[in-house]
């Protein structure tokens, strides 16, 4: 079972919003809980996310979200995310839904560059007293040699 239509906008944040028809669904029979209700009613849901498609993000969103989906990511470059907790495939959908939206709103942020500090006369001061120190404690417990013989 593919669904498309049905699905609405996923808003996850003020700013970004990812259009339904960049989302499908499908829905299986589930592991998780259900008695035996799980062996009769397709419960599990996998929300696609087309990632190649979308204009949602940017470039470099894009590019981030890959990254960090691993292998969520499929070989047509869609995310996928999976949700079977629950009972019912409509709880099952919500929670895959905001999965993709926590994973989306990792990425937003762009990461801050990180800025070459060169270490401080004090910080090299305390490293090699700290060196020196922990030198003398390793040959104070070598063997000690006696010379009376």
């Amino acid at each position: 079972m593919t669904s498309r239509g049905d699905s609405k906008d996923l808003i996850v944040d003020g700013r970004v919003t990812i259009p339904a028809s960049n989302l499908s669904w499908s829905a299986s029979r589930s592991s998780g809980p259900g008695g035996q209700n799980v062996n009769k009613v397709a419960t599990k849901v996998t929300l696609r996310f087309d990632l190649r498609r979308t204009e949602a993000l940017s470039r470099a969103q894009k590019r981030r979200l890959r990254k960090l989906a691993g292998r969520r990511l499929d070989a047509e470059g869609g995310v996928l995310v999976r949700a079977q907790a629950e009972r019912s495939q409509r709880q099952n959908l919500k929670r895959a839904r905001d999965g993709l939206r926590r994973l989306i709103l990792q990425v937003l942020p762009s990461p801050k560059r990180r800025v070459a500090t060169k270490p401080t006369r004090a910080s090299k001061r305390r490293r090699l007293e700290d060196k020196r120190r922990k030198g003398e404690k390793k040959r104070s417990r070598a063997r000690v040699s006696r010379d009376d013989d």
